[in-house]
């Protein structure tokens, strides 16, 4: 792609290229994790291993693993394919109205089975909501219903519902539960709790759902830029000023102790972090 641009038909050519190759790198990194390829790594006692062993997990709470960015990765990679994917739609003569229920179709279907495997292992209905796919049926529905929004409307939607989660964490009242960066003891819990009816839920917060729709929302963004009759220059740039904001912003609140990259809880400097990947 020169920095003229090429024309339309081309270009989706090669930007589909890349995203499924995007995708499929991280289908081909979560099918080595349900091997427990990577467990076995620990196993072996080299400082190699060891270290691509420690890297291939999630960080235990305060800190950041390779292995933490695959669900934005994820979550990146469907907002991205949202626009290319309505515009396709739009071509091949689709309604509006036709496209619109095949998202709210979508988005159930993933909480669903977000939630139905979780009463694969004990055998009964258990109501639980930290998977990849429920979580990601929050997320996708958001960024699909706001899709065609200005870019400032977008970047302000996920920066509010950054804060107002921030925040929520930093004064929820109720006893116990009012430490917000203190695994088991903060407002994700609470919610697992009161989801599952249990008095000690997963120390993976359901409520995640809301933060990494951020990270959506900014892969559509990053989607219809891909999209837009810019140069490849000026979209390579773009991408990578937005890269570096989001990595001086995610590192800068937590290594000024304002608030940590925690993945579990889906704090907003582990979302700034990851974005920047």
């Amino acid at each position: 792609m020169n920095d003229r641009g090429v024309n339309q038909n081309s270009s989706s050519s090669q930007r589909m290229i890349s995203i499924d190759f995007f995708r499929r790198l991280t289908m081909f990194l979560l099918i080595g994790e349900s091997t427990r390829l990577y467990s076995y790594l620990l196993k072996i006692d080299t400082g190699l291993t060891q270290f691509i062993g420690t890297q291939l997990s999630h960080h235990q709470w305060h800190g950041l693993y390779f292995w933490d960015l695959i669900q934005p990765f994820f979550m990146f990679i469907v907002g991205v394919s949202i626009p290319l994917a309505v515009t396709n739609r739009l071509k091949k003569g689709d309604s509006k109205k036709s496209i619109n229920i095949h998202a709210y179709k979508r988005a159930f279907l993933l909480l669903i089975l977000g939630w139905a495997i979780y009463c694969i292992g004990p055998g009964k209905i258990v109501f639980r909501l930290q998977d990849v796919l429920a979580q990601l049926s929050v997320a996708y529905l958001a960024a699909f219903l706001i899709r065609d929004k200005s870019f400032k409307f977008q970047i302000i939607t996920t920066l509010v519902i950054l804060l107002v989660m921030d925040l929520a964490y930093r004064f929820f009242p109720v006893e116990g539960f009012n430490h917000p960066w203190v695994a088991y003891e903060n407002l994700g819990a609470w919610a697992n709790n009161k989801i599952e009816g249990v008095e000690k839920a997963s120390v993976w917060a359901s409520i995640n759902a809301f933060s990494t729709t951020s990270h959506t929302i900014w892969g559509v963004l990053c989607g219809k830029l891909l999209m837009s009759e810019r140069s490849a220059t000026k979209k390579i740039k773009l991408l990578i000023i937005a890269g570096i904001a989001a990595l001086i912003a995610g590192y800068s609140l937590d290594l000024l102790n304002i608030t940590p990259i925690i993945k579990k809880i889906a704090t907003s400097s582990f979302v700034f972090a990851t974005a920047s990947r």
